[in-house]
């Protein structure tokens, strides 16, 4: 596992299931191509998991 994961928001959570806005909005992501950098843990991949039709991951 790497120490961190880039995460972005490459698809809009307007037409997305509730649970899923919430899960984008948990990661800190709040607007369209927006970029966070979070710990590579379970929890986290777990979230990914959860909304990768939304979201573009990178690891650093």
């Amino acid at each position: 596992m790497a120490e961190k994961l880039k995460i972005t928001l490459v698809k809009s959570t307007i037409g997305a299931v509730p649970k899923n806005r919430k899960t984008v909005e948990a990661l800190g992501l709040r607007k369209l191509h927006q970029t966070v950098e979070m710990p590579d843990n379970a929890a986290v991949r777990g979230m990914v998991h959860q909304v990768q039709h939304l979201v573009k991951v990178e690891e650093i």
